[in-house]
Parts: C-alpha cells; sequence; structure tokens
C-alpha cells in the first residue's frame, strides 16, 4: 500500500513509521513542504492509496477539501475541526471518496467509551453526579480532548443529562490522560485511561487506513474499530 503522511510532529513521524514496519511504502509531507495543501495537487495524490493526516486542525481543513475532492481515501487523526464535519462528509459523498476520522485511535480508549455507556446507564438512577479530567502535552492545541468531548457525550447520552463537565490541563509530554469519575454520597467509580506512548494512536491509525484502502464512505472510528 502506497501511504502518504501529512504532518512531521511526533505522532505523524511514529505513524510514518509503523506503516513502513507494516510493509507499505511511506512519504511524508511536513508542514512547509504543504503550505496551504499546495503540494496535495491531483497528480500527486493520485500516487496514493490512502492519506493518514496527523497535522492541525486548520491545515486538516485544507488537506481534506484537497484530497477528498480528487476522490482519495483519507484517516483523519487530527482532532479540534469537527464543526466542519458535515462539509466533508459531504464533498466526501459527493466525490466518492473515503474518509475515516475519530477522537482517537486506541484500541482502549474505544473500550473505554462501552464502559462509560454502561457508566452512565446503570448509575443515572442512583444519584451519581459525572465528571471527566484529562491531561495531555503542553503542545496540543484543542482542549478539551476530542476524546473527552466524545468521552462526555457518550455518558450524557447513557445517563441522559445535559452536561458532563471536563476539566482539561496542559503539562509536560503527557501522552493522555482521560478519567471519568461517578461519584454519590455513599461511594466513588473512576474509569480511567492512561497511554503510555503514541504508538497506540500511530498502530491504530495505520490499521484503519489498511482497512479503508478497499472502501469508499465515511466512517467514525468509534463505530467499526472491531472491524479493524
Amino acid at each position: 500500500m502506497r501511504v502518504l503522511v501529512l504532518g512531521m510532529g511526533k505522532t505523524g513521524k511514529l505513524v510514518a513509521s509503523v506503516a513502513a514496519e507494516r510493509g507499505h511504502s511511506v512519504n511524508v509531507l511536513d508542514a512547509k513542504e504543504n503550505a496551504g495543501s499546495a503540494a496535495l495537487t491531483p497528480p500527486f495524490v493520485a500516487g496514493f492509496d490512502v492519506v493518514i493526516d496527523f497535522t492541525t486542525p486548520e491545515a486538516t481543513i485544507q488537506n481534506m477539501r484537497a484530497c477528498l475532492a480528487t476522490g482519495a481515501k483519507m484517516v483523519i487523526g487530527t482532532t479540534g475541526w469537527y464543526d466542519k464535519l458535515a462539509d466533508m462528509k459531504s464533498l466526501a459523498e459527493r466525490k466518492q471518496a473515503g474518509l475515516l476520522y475519530g477522537t482517537n485511535f486506541s484500541v482502549g480508549v474505544q473500550v473505554m467509551l462501552k464502559m462509560a455507556a454502561v457508566m452512565g446507564s446503570e448509575l443515572k438512577k442512583a444519584g451519581y453526579a459525572f465528571s471527566i479530567a484529562e491531561t495531555h502535552h503542553a503542545s496540543k492545541l484543542d482542549s478539551p480532548s476530542g476524546t473527552a468531548i466524545t468521552l462526555a457525550k457518550t455518558v450524557e447520552a447513557a445517563a441522559g443529562v445535559t452536561s458532563v463537565p471536563v476539566e482539561a490541563k496542559r503539562e509536560g509530554d503527557v501522552m493522555g490522560l482521560h478519567s471519568l469519575s461517578a461519584a454519590s454520597d455513599a461511594d466513588r467509580l473512576v474509569l480511567t485511561h492512561e497511554a503510555f506512548s503514541r504508538r497506540g494512536f500511530a498502530e491504530g491509525s495505520v490499521r484503519a487506513a489498511e482497512w479503508l484502502s478497499s472502501r469508499t464512505g465515511c466512517y467514525d472510528f468509534q463505530s467499526v474499530y472491531t472491524e479493524i
């Protein structure tokens, strides 16, 4: 498989390394090489089976517009752009492209979301109050994280509450720490996922690219991760 990785940050570099480990041909573009998505011309994009984006929210939107317009297949690991999700889905569908996005490509986080739904459903009638705390590295641009937002929405839907508060911290080089707390007057239940490295995100995104390479349409990693 021919893979184009957009973004030369720590995660993007690891994605390229994992893709190469899995036997794929890899090309990487950094921000300077792809300023304003100028490098993503139709002939250039056509040379790849899948594009994986780990850039910034602003760059991701430009990259999707350029690539999806050619009918390309894209895996988006960047978060913070979901206000444009409907537009990007529409573009992908019109061009018969492939779009797979996710707030977190860790399988462990996907299982956490399932467990969070159970907590919300089972504890909603027992007077429990829910809250979320998340910590990421100081250079992470979006706050709260996309994972924390997804976690909050999952609990809100399951528990029938309008809002779950999220406390977000940015410090050091923390890979990602998410905790869901359900507290009552009698006790407290805490569900936590801690990432020790970026490798889980990288491996998940490359596996997602392999899965998407033979498909068109729009997919949320949360909905299809068991197939990947």
